[in-house]
C-alpha cells in the first residue's frame, strides 16, 4: 500500500496542476477502460490518453506522450502476461521487431521536443484520419497471405499451437516488418501512443499474421518500446508520473479484462469501434489546434 507521504505528495502535484483529489477516481476509471479496450486490440490505449491529456489537463505536448507512455507500458506489460499464459505470443518474431522500433524510439522524443504544440495536434489528428481511413476502407485479407518484398531467403516462416490447442502457420517479409517497426518506433515515443494502432493492422494486412496473433505479440513488442521511451522521457524529466500512476492503476487491471474478452468478441465490430473513435478524437484535436 502507498505510504501516507506519497499519497499527500501525489495529491499536492495534482492540486498544482488544477486536478482535484476526486479527478483522481475518474483517472482511473480511464485507466480501466483504456487497458481493456486497448489489451483487446492490442493497440496500447495511449491514442485515446494523449489527446485527452492535452485537451483536458493542457499538458505540453512532451509532457502528454511522456505520461501517456508510461500508461502504455503498463497496459502493455500487463496484457502481455494475460497473452502469455495463453500461449498466444510469438516470441521470437516479437524480438525481431521490437529490435526495429526501439533505435525509432529513441528518436521520437527528439523530435516531441522541437514540435510546436498546435502542429503536434495537427500532425496527431491527421495520423488519427489516416488510420480511422485505412481501418474503414481496407480490403479484407485472407490470413497467412502475406505481401511480401524479396527472395525466399528474407521470408520468416513461423508455425506454433498455444495453450488451448490452436494452430497457427504463416509467413512474413523480415525487411517489411524490420521497415515498419522502425517507424512505428518513432510514431510510437512521439505521439505517446505504443504504436499498436499501427503494427496491428500492418501485421494482419501486410504481413499476413492471424489476428489473435498479431494483436498478443504486438503488445509484447508495445511493452518493450515503451518502455524505451519511457526512459529517454524519464531522463528528461518530461513524465508527469502522479497522472500517470493514477492512469495506470486502472490500465493493469483493465489490461487483464481486455485479455480475457478478446477470445470473445469478433475482431470486425472491435475494429469498427475504434475506428469511430478515432474519427471523434481527430476531429477534437483539430477543433482545438485551430480554435486555440
Amino acid at each position: 500500500m502507498p505510504s501516507p507521504a506519497f499519497e499527500v505528495s501525489v495529491a499536492s502535484c495534482l492540486r498544482e496542476r488544477g486536478i482535484q483529489i476526486h479527478e483522481i477516481i475518474l483517472l482511473v476509471l480511464l485507466g480501466v477502460f483504456v487497458g481493456t479496450y486497448g489489451t483487446l486490440v492490442g493497440v496500447g490505449g495511449g491514442f485515446i490518453v494523449v489527446p485527452l491529456l492535452l485537451l483536458i489537463y493542457k499538458l505540453p505536448p512532451p509532457e502528454a506522450a511522456a505520461t501517456s507512455l508510461v500508461v502504455v507500458f503498463l497496459n502493455a506489460a500487463s496484457g502481455s502476461i494475460s497473452y502469455f499464459r495463453k500461449g498466444r505470443v510469438d516470441v521470437r518474431t516479437g524480438i525481431v521487431l521490437a529490435l526495429g522500433t526501439i533505435p525509432g524510439a529513441f528518436i521520437g522524443p527528439v523530435i516531441a521536443q522541437h514540435m510546436p504544440e498546435r502542429a503536434f495536434k495537427i500532425f496527431f489528428a491527421c495520423f488519427l484520419v489516416a488510420m480511422s481511413l485505412f481501418l474503414a476502407m481496407r480490403p479484407e485479407r485472407r490470413e497467412g497471405s502475406p505481401r511480401t518484398i524479396g527472395g525466399p531467403w528474407l521470408r520468416i516462416t513461423r508455425s506454433f499451437t498455444d495453450k488451448e490447442g490452436h494452430a497457427f502457420e504463416y509467413n512474413y517479409s523480415l525487411p517489411l516488418a524490420v521497415s515498419i517497426s522502425f517507424f512505428v518506433g518513432i510514431l510510437s515515443s512521439l505521439l505517446g501512443i505504443g504504436g499498436g494502432i499501427v503494427h496491428v493492422p500492418a501485421m494482419i494486412h501486410l504481413m499476413g499474421f492471424p489476428v489473435h496473433i498479431a494483436t498478443a505479440t504486438s503488445h509484447f513488442v508495445l511493452a518493450i518500446t515503451a518502455l524505451t521511451g519511457v526512459i529517454e522521457y524519464g531522463i528528461r524529466g518530461q513524465i508527469v508520473w502522479p497522472v500517470a500512476a493514477a492512469i495506470g492503476a486502472g490500465v493493469v487491471v483493465g489490461a487483464q479484462a481486455g485479455a480475457a474478452l478478446s477470445q470473445r468478441m469478433k475482431g470486425r465490430k472491435i475494429v469498427r469501434l475504434l475506428t469511430l473513435a478515432v474519427v471523434v478524437l481527430a476531429a477534437r484535436l483539430l477543433w482545438s489546434a485551430f480554435s486555440g
